[in-house]
């Protein structure tokens, strides 16, 4: 499938972003950074577009390489241009239709903001409706490390019902992929994939809240044949 997901291995960053650190917004070296994205061009065979993220739900229609834009999530009808979103413990959701593939950035703001449905609706007017879509939920916190306030976690939940959990330590914490799966039920989409790693108990994967100062790794989504 023309989705993948990237690690800390086959980059140029030097700690603590050790790898293929893709985010040029946490203090890493810009050339580093610049020559890690390349590969990722180079691995996917054609450009790749970013964005600023803000957590939100804010969309953008993608349709050639440009300026970055300010949003969390893109789609895009056209093929040779792939879509990337960056992340350390958020979840990286991948939208692959037959004609339109999109990304978003789903962390608890996000989340609840409405993203997901927000860039379903925008693939809907590409021409690619829920019941044809496959979708990947990929790897994020789990909610074993995800331990939030009580108060927070009962507003998450009035917002993404499902998604109220019980961290490791028995604890309140948010199941980020329980409510991203019920929202993509809820809006039609059957064929979901769930990754199971998490970020803060992976070491090949960036994650903020185990490290602080960390990397970006990304989800990238294109129209097209898969990537070796």
């Amino acid at each position: 499938m023309p989705v993948l997901v990237t690690s800390r291995a086959g980059g140029v960053s030097a700690p603590p972003f050790g790898g293929l650190n893709l985010g040029d917004h946490v203090g890493d070296a810009a050339a580093s950074v610049e020559e890690n994205r390349r590969r990722l061009a180079a691995r996917v065979g054609m450009p790749v577009r970013y964005m600023r993220q803000v957590h939100g739900r804010h969309v953008v229609v993608a349709r050639e390489p440009g300026p970055v834009p300010e949003a969390d999530a893109m789609v895009t009808d056209v093929a040779g241009l792939a879509l990337a979103v960056m992340v350390a413990d958020c979840a990286p959701v991948l939208f692959e239709g037959p004609t339109a593939v999109g990304v978003a950035h789903a962390g608890r703001v996000g989340m609840a903001e409405g993203v997901i449905a927000a860039t379903l609706a925008a693939l809907k007017e590409l021409g690619a409706t829920p019941e044809e879509l496959a979708v990947t939920v990929g790897p994020c916190v789990c909610a074993g490390c995800y331990e939030v306030p009580a108060p927070l976690r009962a507003e998450v939940e009035r917002r993404v019902p499902g998604s109220a959990a019980t961290s490791r330590e028995g604890t309140a914490a948010i199941d980020l992929r329980a409510g991203i799966v019920g929202q993509l039920t809820t809006a039609g989409v059957a064929n979901i994939i769930v990754s199971p790693r998490c970020p803060a108990e992976n070491a090949e994967l960036y994650s903020y809240r185990r490290d602080g100062r960390t990397g970006r790794f990304a989800g990238v989504a294109w129209l097209g044949p898969a990537t070796p």
